[in-house]
């Protein structure tokens, strides 16, 4: 019977000496695309299971200095939930997550959504029906096997599948084993086949200084609670065009791209997107289909966040504080600093 995830463990943190958001060392230099120049690329492990955080290649704006060096990311990628019992199987959730006690997620996630019972543990072997009998992952030869890691089995002990109308907004359509980033970067090709490759807008780093605190200022909720995140438009000059908050970051950029439909101003090329806390996928996903070029925030980006922008050709700002930033893709958008400044 298996109880846990032990065999998942979070890959090597940053190594001693090693550069997260606030330093690090002179690393050789990125090409466009933010990949090293000059230098291979490590290789692989494909079957290996992704850790917590992931290692990337960045351009780093502070003050009047600009300099490429490596930094570390929290690691996202896409967990799918299967449920069995009997001779039955289903997916019932694709969750977003960092990479480690799946199995836990999993038995967590469906015990809040009422699907597993208050004594439905996976301990003894007399549970009640509808408890859980065992959790597992992928095992499908066809399967790659760092995506067999994204799909965990909870098999419920009796006959059947229970009903689950709890899990409705979670159920994707989805049949195959082997949800992972690659595969929704593929389905977004599908629909997005194009990449945003416009040269422009060009930032000045000056301009970019100034997106945080004008984000804030236009927070009227936010300046009363305390408690909302934001999503700002703006042109390349920094006048802001439209602001939205909500208590989740992706509802404040669904509500300015609903704006921005409704008004028939869609796409929005040629404008830039200012988030308050972290950018995910989600995200930068939304930000693609409303074909924003340039997408700022104060926080980290996830590491798959990275990869859309990278893939798609998006300018992607994070740690957006003071008179720093680190650019994690199309870093030609952003102009130089004159020297001296």
């Amino acid at each position: 019977m298996t109880t846990g995830d032990g065999a998942v463990r979070g890959g090597p943190g940053p190594s001693p000496g090693g550069d997260g958001a606030p330093g690090g060392g002179q690393e050789p230099p990125v090409d466009e695309a933010g990949h090293l120049t000059g230098e291979r690329e490590p290789q692989v492990d494909e079957a290996r299971p992704p850790g917590p955080t992931t290692r990337v290649r960045i351009r780093e704006f502070s003050g009047g200095a600009v300099r490429d060096r490596r930094d570390d990311l929290a690691t996202e990628e896409p967990l799918e939930i299967r449920l069995a019992a009997g001779g039955e199987r289903r997916t019932v959730a694709v969750t977003m997550r960092t990479p480690g006690h799946d199995f836990e997620l999993a038995a967590g996630f469906l015990y809040g959504e009422g699907v597993v019972p208050t004594g439905g543990s996976a301990e003894g072997s007399a549970g009640e029906p509808g408890g859980i009998a065992s959790i597992s992952y992928c095992t499908d030869a066809d399967v790659a096997p760092e995506a067999r890691r994204n799909t965990v089995t909870v098999r419920l002990r009796g006959a059947r599948l229970p009903a689950l109308p709890s899990l409705e907004r979670h159920f994707t359509t989805s049949s195959a084993c082997g949800v992972c980033g690659a595969a929704g970067l593929d389905a977004l090709h599908s629909r997005h086949p194009a990449p945003v490759t416009e040269p422009g807008p060009l930032l000045s780093p000056r301009t970019l200084y100034g997106l945080p605190d004008a984000l804030r200022r236009a927070q009227g909720v936010f300046g009363k609670t305390g408690g909302l995140h934001a999503a700002g438009l703006f042109t390349p000059d920094g006048a802001l065009v439209a602001l939205r908050e909500d208590v989740g970051r992706h509802n404040a950029v669904d509500k300015l791209v609903g704006r921005a439909l409704l008004d028939g101003r869609l796409p929005l090329t040629g404008h830039v997107l200012m988030v308050s806390g972290r950018t995910s996928y989600e995200i930068l996903q939304k930000a693609l289909a409303a074909g924003l070029p340039v997408v700022c925030a104060v926080s980290a980006p996830s590491s798959l966040a990275v990869d859309l922008a990278r893939e798609f050709g998006i300018t992607l700002v994070g740690f957006l504080r003071g008179e720093r930033f680190n650019v994690y893709s199309r870093p030609d958008r952003v102009r130089a600093p004159a020297p001296g400044c």
